[in-house]
């Protein structure tokens, strides 16, 4: 009778243990599935971030093309400007001068430095200090 007893107890352990193993396979299938649901998102994922980094790529080398169209035409620009300020500042040089070469007052003046060129000679002139000869 001890023996039936102790059978039927390890029937009865050998029954928990076997719900307790049925209960395992199914949390290890529950992680199998999601693992390999995991696995699909790492790699959805990856594709996204390998995507996007090859449009990072085309982005940031038409940016790097628009910078140089840009410096090209900053410095076409700049250069035309400087054209038409120096010719701006020589016709105003022009302007001036006709100016005052068609005022009465400047042809006086101007009358004695182009008429004769002995004119323009300075003589040495000498001066005496006390006691100096």
């Amino acid at each position: 009778m001890a023996e039936t007893v102790r059978v039927a107890l390890l029937e009865e352990r050998l029954e928990h243990f076997e719900i307790f193993v049925s209960r395992l396979d199914s949390a290890i299938e529950k992680l199998a599935e999601v693992n390999n649901n995991v696995s699909l998102m790492l790699a959805v994922h990856e594709e996204r971030i390998s995507k996007r980094e090859s449009l990072d790529s085309v982005l940031f080398d038409k940016l790097d093309k628009l910078r140089d169209k840009m410096d090209i035409d900053h410095n076409v620009v700049s250069k035309r400007l400087s054209l038409l300020e120096r010719k701006l500042w020589i016709a105003i040089g022009a302007l001036g001068a006709s100016i005052v070469l068609s005022s009465p007052q400047a042809i006086k003046l101007a009358k004695p430095l182009l008429s004769d060129t002995g004119s323009a000679i300075m003589t040495p002139a000498v001066t005496l200090v006390h006691g100096s000869h």
